[in-house]
């Protein structure tokens, strides 16, 4: 497989410390150094293949680590709390390509396949496994398009559906299944997701959210935390943190304006949780993500 991966380090060498198109629909490449500020992020549902280096990815209280022998599932948007790191041996940047799943290709994928895939009652919204030498040669066909770019309209779709396929057939395949099945539990609790994405800054009752997922609320506590490590106000609240900080390295607005944008009454408050949550209080960190920029 290393000289699997090799070529796919040339295609994809091109990339840029932060998410940088490649040409190729829903195809995205990353490398190098990436501040910290800019990987605590609401992620949204990815395949991500590790090519140099490794990445912790840290969600409630679950931390993944992956490298250039796996591949990172996410199924759901997450608020989490990233690191990336260079190969310790040959100091070579991380690098990374991803592909944001499309349901509707993955629904008209799934007709044709048998569903033997069993689950348990409760499975989490993110996992990692190791990659296969049949799905990284559908990667290198993929990138390879990179430089045959009149290509990309015939050839891509055909590329992606065989990931798909391949991600489909491994240990991950129930995660990509449920993201285009509408009547599985994960897919109840994608929609309460989204509707969180939306209203993070409202408050909420777990009671509505449970009846918007058409659960119980044991139910729905039960199966929120499962897929995200965190209960539903623990999300509201991460999801709150992460804007928070995205807005602090963006805008110009003051940390209180910016406290009171995201949902909180109370700057103490904020502060507070600010600092439990990113390990500096929200001047301290203003000032170390400008050093970064």
């Amino acid at each position: 497989m290393e000289k699997q991966l090799q070529k796919l380090r040339e295609l994809a060498s091109g990339a840029g410390n932060q998410r940088t198109e490649t040409g190729i629909p829903r195809v995205a490449m990353v490398q190098g150094e990436i501040p910290e500020h800019r990987l605590s992020a609401v992620y949204e549902p990815m395949i991500n293949l590790i090519l140099t280096g490794s990445k912790s990815m840290t969600v409630g209280d679950r931390t993944l680590q992956y490298d250039p022998a796996t591949y990172f599932v996410m199924s759901v948007d997450l608020p989490a709390v990233g690191q990336v790191f260079a190969d310790e041996h040959t100091l070579a940047p991380y690098l990374a390509v991803s592909l944001t799943p499309e349901p509707e290709i993955l629904a008209d994928l799934l007709a044709g396949l048998p569903d033997s895939v069993s689950r348990s009652l409760y499975n989490a919204g993110f996992s990692v496994a190791p990659v296969t030498p049949e799905l990284l040669d559908a990667w290198v066909r993929m990138l390879s398009l990179i430089d045959r770019p009149d290509e990309v309209a015939a050839l891509a779709p055909a590329y992606e559906r065989e990931i798909l396929f391949r991600v489909l057939q491994g240990p991950l395949g129930w995660m990509l299944r449920d993201i285009a099945t509408p009547e599985t539990h994960l897919a109840r609790i994608h929609k309460v997701i989204n509707w969180l994405k939306q209203n993070y800054m409202q408050s909420i009752r777990v009671v509505e959210l449970a009846e918007m997922s058409a659960l119980s609320v044991s139910a729905f506590h039960r199966h929120f935390r499962a897929v995200t490590s965190l209960s539903p106000v623990q999300y509201q609240k991460r999801m709150r943190l992460m804007q928070a900080r995205l807005r602090l390295s963006t805008s110009d607005s003051s940390i209180t304006a910016i406290a009171f944008s995201v949902g909180y009454q109370s700057l103490t408050q904020f502060s507070r949780e600010y600092a439990r949550q990113f390990g500096r209080t929200p001047s301290a960190d203003l000032k170390s993500i400008e050093r970064r920029k």
